[in-house]
């Protein structure tokens, strides 16, 4: 299937790894043009290589705090007409009520609300005039499955869902949709990260500490970043023109609701 993106110029926040650089390779699959961002200097440059010898696309490393406004300005700066912007940012760590202060709550609203609805308000109206436009948000499961542990990026997410459905309904009339994507599970430096922490609390292996992770799942395993990027690919197609305001679940089957 042609998914009409060649030649389009799309933005993919932090995307020198994980979920965010699935995202950018499925992108560049297509033929688009890619601003890749990151925060760290070398690791950045070795991804926008990698991703632009594997495609033959344009590939613009962008080194960038997406969480600052000096940050925000230098991503846009290099891509001032996206059609295309992935939200995604890096989601707070897990945790109790009792040990989120006021900075905590700050940082997560930061990082999982702001950023993107300061990026969206840079971009829509570009995207609303040329009468093409693609945002997608990496979100999370938790927003429709809230665990305790994961409060502060339910509810920093849940904001940020909150306000794409409200402009959703606005920018379509346009051709502008705005989607979010909601996974869980999948193998990248994320769920590394609750590996090792599932191992240092009950003093298991990796393997191990793995298996239980995947074991959540009903798929009984994790997903791969390139099923997520996929995803995101058609979600950013002339085809999925008709598809707005809507959450997507990748969760290999986790979630138990009906709707």
């Amino acid at each position: 299937m042609d998914l009409g993106l060649q030649g389009k110029q799309a933005i993919v926040c932090a995307s020198s790894q994980g979920l965010g650089l699935a995202c950018a390779q499925a992108l560049a699959q297509e033929g688009c043009d890619i601003v890749l961002n990151g925060r760290h200097a070398e690791k950045l440059r070795q991804a926008a290589q990698r991703l632009q010898q594997a495609t033959g696309v344009r590939v613009t490393p962008v080194q960038a705090d997406i969480n600052t406004d000096a940050g925000r300005a230098t991503l846009i700066a290099a891509c001032p007409a996206p059609d295309i912007l992935v939200n995604n940012n890096a989601g707070p760590p897990p945790g109790q009520l009792a040990e989120w202060d006021h900075a905590a709550w700050m940082g997560a609203l930061e990082s999982n609300l702001i950023a993107a609805a300061l990026l969206m308000r840079e971009v829509i109206p570009g995207m609303r005039a040329r009468r093409f436009g693609r945002i997608v948000n990496i979100t999370s499961a938790m927003v429709k499955s809230p665990h305790p542990v994961m409060g502060l990026s339910t509810a920093a997410r849940a904001g940020l869902t909150a306000l794409s459905k409200a402009l959703a309904r606005e920018a379509i009339i346009d051709n502008v949709t705005i989607n979010n994507l909601l996974p869980e599970r999948f193998d990248t430096p994320r769920q590394e990260f609750m590996a090792q922490r599932l191992m240092r609390e009950h003093h298991i292996d990796r393997d191990e500490a793995r298996r239980q992770i995947a074991d959540t799942l009903p798929a009984k395993r994790l997903g791969d970043p390139a099923e997520f990027g996929s995803a995101c690919a058609y979600l950013c197609s002339r085809q999925a023109g008709f598809m707005t305001g809507q959450n997507l679940q990748l969760d290999g089957g986790a979630y138990s609701g009906l709707v």
